[in-house]
């Protein structure tokens, strides 16, 4: 019995650090935000997408990967080679320190107008016939 307390007690020692060990434990967490911007694209390079938007006073250039999934206002899947200067486009990106990764691009149909997409534009026309008597 003598002999049986310093075992206990030896083993009592091994086994509480691990049981402190897992109550240090750290956990991390990291929190993706999702933006998007709305404008028109200037220029598509290689890995780039440049887009000039009437809420940034310069264009912005967003990074697409093999992930970037393009498509259109419906939803529908679109091929990267439709993505063009000149079309109307909504970049939803997370941004990695200085760069924007873009997510998902969704491509507007092309106006033929001048008007803005989404604004109403109403034109009066106002018609004055003068007759003289006689």
């Amino acid at each position: 019995m003598k002999t049986m307390k310093p075992l206990v007690f030896a083993l009592a020692v091994l086994i509480m650090p691990c049981g402190l060990y897992a109550q240090q434990e750290k956990v991390t967490v990291n929190t993706t935000t999702t933006t998007e911007t709305a404008g028109t694209i200037s220029e598509v390079r290689p890995d780039t997408i440049v887009v000039r938007s009437e809420t940034s006073s310069s264009p912005m250039s967003y990074t697409y990967t093999k992930s970037t999934t393009y498509v259109d206002q419906n939803g529908t899947p679109v091929s990267i080679e439709t993505v063009k200067s000149g079309l109307p486009v909504t970049v939803y990106y997370t941004r990695e320190g200085d760069r924007m990764i873009a997510n998902k691009v969704v491509v507007q149909k092309t106006t033929t107008t001048t008007e803005k997409p989404g604004i109403e534009q109403k034109r009066t026309s106002t018609t004055t016939t003068t007759t003289e008597s006689k």
